[in-house]
């Protein structure tokens, strides 16, 4: 199928199906306490992720052949040729898995230069799965305080749904951590963007993205306005 020519709803459907597997997968694993390590300074990791990554990598590329890159899988330039580029977290919340905490996902989303085309979370525990290229209902925003959700990606799917009226996230997260949900938020008219307001642009050499703010357009531009106000007064 060419690149300029491609059926996102047929996508859309066969990577849900492959988010399902991948979390029926990693379900079982979970509770079955899978060994797991510390990689780099204190990241974690867990054969579950491994396993998930590599079932993923098989049926996704089965679905459309394209650039890979997964928080699992090791990192090279071969990706950066391609127009389109699958970006994949395995378990987006390894804390919370281990933990055995229910806040963790399975995150994929197809990048066409730079941004994301079609992308699918998947909850396991709770059987949630978030699609793009669907029409979300629209909910009225109310402003309300809640606790910390550890994975990334699940934050930002409930913007996207209005469950949360709009989040700041640290620096520092990557690719694979934001790219299915950056197209959840947009898609349901919503925006993912620096705290200068610009948009992300994925698969660059460096995955890695600056301090974040992910709102509905209306309240976007509030917190941008927020921030711009704090920032000055320490100019």
């Amino acid at each position: 199928m060419p690149a300029d020519d491609i059926d996102r709803a047929l996508v859309r459907d066969r990577l849900a199906s492959a988010v399902r597997e991948a979390g029926a997968l990693a379900l079982h694993m979970f509770r079955g306490r899978p060994a797991s390590w510390i990689k780099g300074a204190s990241s974690p990791v867990s054969e579950a992720d491994l396993a998930v990554d590599a079932l993923l990598r098989e049926r996704l590329l089965a679905i459309r052949d394209a650039g890979w890159l997964s928080e699992e899988t090791e990192d090279g330039p071969a990706r950066l040729q391609r127009a389109e580029v699958w970006v994949v977290d395995p378990i987006d919340g390894t804390r919370a898995f281990l933990a055995g905490l229910a806040e963790w996902v399975i995150a994929a989303a197809l990048v066409r230069l730079g941004r994301p085309l079609v992308a699918a979370l998947y909850a396991p525990v709770s059987d949630e799965l978030f699609l793009s290229v669907d029409s979300l209902a629209a909910v009225e925003p109310r402003i309300v305080t809640a606790p910390r959700i550890p994975s990334l990606a699940l934050r930002l799917a409930r913007v996207a749904t209005g469950a949360l009226d709009g989040i700041f996230a640290a620096p520092n997260s990557h690719d694979w951590d934001l790219a299915a949900a950056d197209l959840l938020v947009h898609e349901a008219g919503g925006l993912v963007t620096t705290l200068t307001g610009e948009s992300l642009i994925y698969n660059r050499p460096d995955p890695v993205h600056g301090a974040l703010v992910a709102a509905g357009r209306a309240r976007h531009e509030l917190l941008l306005g927020l921030i711009r106000d704090r920032l000055a007064e320490f100019a």
